[in-house]
């Protein structure tokens, strides 16, 4: 069933939409994609597995770098004291004092660790977002010529969608770079010391001191390839699940109301953040490996790059960080289906 589509584009607003829901992915997801890039940094290299798994990782940044969380855990948690020993380790005197000096040191340490090169992610994950929902929208629009079907059209979805990922590879690979060589730093004695980088100004300026503008773009083809296929896969899973659940509530009821149509976003969008990252984790761990390679020689082919991790550590290895990325996949991408909907309701623009 067709029908003709008397939306005007909304210009500037869905990009504005966009922008919103970038800034709810770094909210609800960076503290995730922290663990995700060390993952793939420290237990990919020929020094073999740094980590034990994402909830080791995670302890080690919580007990050597903070984060203000933190806090809220130690006061109000049943098993505060269980968490302290987990981090810091337990002692069977003197077990009380230690806990009162970590909470005492964790009150004063502001966003950091988990939160390692969030600024470059805000950026760039603000801009990225509202290119990215902006062109796919507007795309789409294009595409289907002014006539609207009451199903999701595969032949519309994933071309407005590949092009939208591609174009934002351009702004994602430079912000990425820099939260990727941002977030493998640390005081974790478990790792090697990485070149120290004040702020993630300093981290731009000294990489292009260093290499050039284009040095800023190392990664470019992979994160291209990795925003490309993952889009078109994100936003067609995202639109044949929202229509089957619209779909199933209409022939079950009539009552349908914000708090639904929220319900039916986090279901969609999470589902939808979980295809893309399963699809091209891989990708991802190429691009973390050519990002933060000390050495400018090393090789930039993704595939090469993959094939070495494959000979050393198998299909495990290309799939590194596996966990820490579903669990943020999840929320953060509800987060910004959410944000972006409820943001577009407030706009004006009506999302068929």
């Amino acid at each position: 069933m067709v029908m003709e589509d008397s939306r005007k584009p909304s210009g500037y607003k869905e990009y504005l939409a966009g922008l919103f829901a970038g800034v709810a992915t770094v909210v609800v997801g960076h503290p995730f994609d922290t663990v995700k890039v060390k993952l793939q940094k420290h237990n990919t290299n020929v020094q073999g597995i740094t980590y034990r798994n994402g909830f080791h990782c995670t302890a080690r940044i919580l007990a050597t770098e903070g984060v203000c969380s933190l806090i809220f855990v130690l006061f109000f948690s049943p098993s505060r004291t269980l968490f302290v020993n987990l981090l810091f380790g337990s002692e069977e005197s003197g077990g009380s004092n230690r806990e009162n000096q970590v909470v005492g040191r964790r009150k004063k340490t502001i966003v950091r660790g988990l939160y390692i090169g969030a600024t470059p992610s805000f950026v760039g994950m603000a801009f990225e977002s509202s290119l990215l929902f902006g062109i796919y929208s507007q795309t789409k629009q294009s595409l289907q010529g002014g006539v609207q079907s009451s199903r999701p059209q595969p032949q519309v979805i994933i071309p407005s969608a590949a092009f939208a990922g591609a174009i934002i590879s351009f702004v994602l690979c430079p912000s990425e770079l820099v939260k990727c060589r941002m977030q493998i730093q640390g005081t974790d004695s478990l790792v090697p010391k990485c070149s120290g980088y004040s702020s993630s100004l300093d981290c731009a300026l000294k990489t292009i001191k260093s290499d050039g503008v284009t040095g800023a773009f190392r990664g470019g083809s992979t994160t291209f390839l990795r925003e490309s296929i993952g889009n078109a896969v994100f936003f067609s899973v995202y639109e044949y699940v929202r229509y089957y659940l619209h779909l199933q509530l209409k022939s079950g009821s009539s009552d349908h109301n914000n708090l639904v149509d929220m319900g039916i976003g986090i279901l969609s969008g999470g589902l939808g953040g979980v295809a893309f990252w399963s699809t091209v984790l891989p990708l991802d761990v190429a691009k973390t490996i050519i990002q933060t390679a000390p050495d400018k020689s090393s090789p930039t082919n993704p595939f090469l790059v993959l094939n070495s991790i494959y000979r050393m550590s198998g299909l495990r290895g290309c799939y590194t960080g596996l966990g820490p990325t579903i669990l943020r996949a999840f929320p953060a991408n509800a987060a910004a289906i959410v944000t972006w909907e409820v943001a577009m309701k407030l706009l004006g623009i009506k999302n068929n």
